[in-house]
């Protein structure tokens, strides 16, 4: 699935080094919003292999966000069939050094685009913290309207416990 200067595509078992660098590398500027940012190299193989299962089962369908130049991962991302059953949320991270390019705001859009085509989805969503003004604002710029804002647990040291629940019909 290519977007804007990247490929979006599904993970494979030897993905997981790379991955992990990603992560790794970007632990700092992931911390504040993303539970995952510490783990182990182990967990980044459970979450690697979770997703395979994930995607045959049809709840979720995540993807590495590769440079279409040269493969390097930038990010991750998913649909995910957790909201309904007629919605999808979508969620996106990116490495420290790929941010300010529009790399996620291209790949949210063609996630949502996939996601609206899917049986029975007639809404995608997008949650954050409200203290997550980037993640917001690819919400803003793709059309998402802020369809509430409720408590949420805390799970990043950089999160208020307000979830937005950003909207976008199909």
């Amino acid at each position: 699935m290519p977007a804007g200067g990247v490929v979006l595509r599904r993970h494979r078992p030897a993905d997981v080094d790379a991955l992990h660098l990603a992560i790794e590398e970007s632990r700092d500027h992931l911390r504040p919003f993303m539970p995952f940012a510490d783990q182990a190299r182990v967990d980044t193989a459970g979450f690697v292999e979770l997703s395979a299962s994930q995607w045959d089962e049809g709840t979720s369908f995540n993807y590495l966000i590769t440079d279409a130049t040269d493969g390097d991962v930038l990010g991750g991302c998913g649909i995910h069939r957790r909201v309904g059953p007629d919605a999808a949320e979508i969620g996106y991270w990116l490495r420290a050094t790929a941010t300010g390019r529009g790399v996620v705001t291209a790949s949210a859009a063609a996630l949502t685009d996939a996601g609206l085509a899917l049986d029975g989805v007639e809404r995608m969503e997008i949650h954050c913290d409200e203290a997550n003004v980037r993640s917001a604002a690819v919400a803003r710029r793709l059309g998402y309207r802020l369809d509430r804002i409720q408590p949420d647990a805390i799970t990043s040291p950089g999160e208020l416990g307000r979830m937005m629940i950003w909207v976008r019909a199909a």
